[in-house]
């Protein structure tokens, strides 16, 4: 059984996708990009996105087993350590940081991720 989990934004229509979907044992979370000027403000936001959708699978980021940060600008990663040290506290994932281009130049970061669905399907 696969249950898709979608927040109605501009780009899920647009490219046609789901923010999350519950498959094999997994929540697999789409890329996500967040609100605000700086990257910490993008990454705090992008973060909450993400949150909302564990919650709806019935998983959280206790869960997480995989992230994956894409950045345009390497050297902006390291103001986001903090908030994602409390965000994954005891239970950080495997993780993979990546420079690269994103959808628009006004994105300063991008999360994906993967987390265990405790009450999968």
């Amino acid at each position: 059984m696969i249950k898709r989990i979608s927040f109605g934004g501009e780009f899920e229509t647009k490219i046609g996708y789901c923010r999350a979907v519950v498959a094999g044992g997994f929540v697999h979370v789409a890329g996500t990009v967040g609100q605000g000027d700086t990257v910490v403000e993008q990454c705090r936001s992008a973060l909450e996105t993400i949150e909302k959708a564990l919650a709806e699978a019935g998983a959280s980021f206790a869960d997480a087993v995989r992230v994956n940060y894409y950045l345009p600008d390497a050297a902006e990663f390291e103001p986001c350590f903090p908030i994602l040290s409390e965000t994954f506290g005891a239970n950080p994932p495997a993780a993979t940081m990546v420079e690269c281009n994103l959808i628009d130049p006004k994105f300063r970061i991008e999360i994906e991720l993967t987390a265990l669905a405790p009450n999968c399907c």
